[in-house]
């Protein structure tokens, strides 16, 4: 199971505490840049993060007619705000999602798509909520937020989405999981962002139609005791399960570059996908 999720001399980057940085961009920033460093050779790694109020946008969502206008909003009520330059709708953040990233070096042959990519991460997270006794499901769930084919779900209801960012020699699969807290106000919060920056959109427009009854934690379905460590700590086990035998380990040092670089990193996002504030 675990080598079809990814190589076992993937190493771990827990920042699960490392929330001094307010810039929302910055993980995204960082994992730019740990992209570059694995597509010249350097070893896959798994990268656990959270933020405690932010809401990050997709690119569609930041060419909505009011985007500018639901940003002000969203930092009126002391969000953090970002535009990922990867796929996916709008997703609130808060200490009760977990953020994992899987980033590995790009392989190439016959029969080999992005889809597959997705399945690694549905294994991933599916093989982290095994000891739940809960099965996890795959599919849009209509109503949700941040929908698309590998929406994961328990009962009907969502808890995680994913996301993909390639570069020229490597990739990152992205997955929010909504381990604690109330689903329902996650979504009340980006139907809200959406009724403000999609005022004035074309009605044919594709952005999400956000229901409040589409969304739930883990905690919410499984009755997960712990949250947000808890299912870090599965993660964790399902990393160091595939290590088993290799060499590798979660101490063996991971190369990170400076916060300077990465702040930087994090300006340029800002600028190429950032929203164009009108006057």
């Amino acid at each position: 199971m675990h080598a079809e999720i990814f190589p076992p001399e993937t190493l771990l980057l827990d920042r699960m505490a490392g929330t001094d940085e307010a810039d929302v961009l910055y993980p995204f920033a960082l994992e730019e840049l740990l992209c570059r460093y694995i597509g010249e050779g350097g070893p896959p790694i798994v990268h656990l993060w959270r933020h405690p109020r932010a809401l990050v946008m997709g690119l569609r969502d930041s060419r909505l007619p009011g985007a500018a206008a639901a940003k002000r909003w969203l930092e009126e009520q002391g969000y953090a705000v970002g535009v990922r330059n990867s796929g996916g709708a709008a997703v609130p953040l808060d200490f009760g999602v977990v953020n994992v990233t899987l980033m590995l070096p790009i392989r190439r042959g016959p029969g080999i798509g992005f889809r597959d990519d997705f399945e690694r991460m549905y294994l991933f997270i599916s093989e982290a909520l095994k000891e739940t006794g809960m099965a996890v499901d795959k599919g849009e769930i209509q109503g949700a937020f941040c929908p698309g084919d590998f929406d994961l779900s328990i009962g009907g209801r969502k808890f995680c989405g994913i996301a993909q960012r390639r570069q020229a020699k490597a990739f990152a699969i992205q997955a929010f999981v909504i381990t604690e807290g109330n689903g329902k106000e996650k979504a009340d919060l980006a139907r809200q962002f959406y009724d403000i920056a999609a005022e004035g959109a074309d009605e044919r427009s594709d952005h999400p139609r956000v229901s409040s009854d589409s969304m739930a934690s883990l905690e919410e379905l499984t009755g997960l005791q712990g949250g947000a460590a808890a299912f870090a700590d599965a993660v964790k086990r399902v990393v160091r399960e595939g290590q088993a035998g290799s060499g590798s380990g979660t101490n063996r040092s991971i190369w990170l570059p400076g916060r300077e670089e990465v702040r930087a990193m994090a300006e340029q996002l800002r600028q190429r996908y950032g929203i164009k504030e009108t006057i």
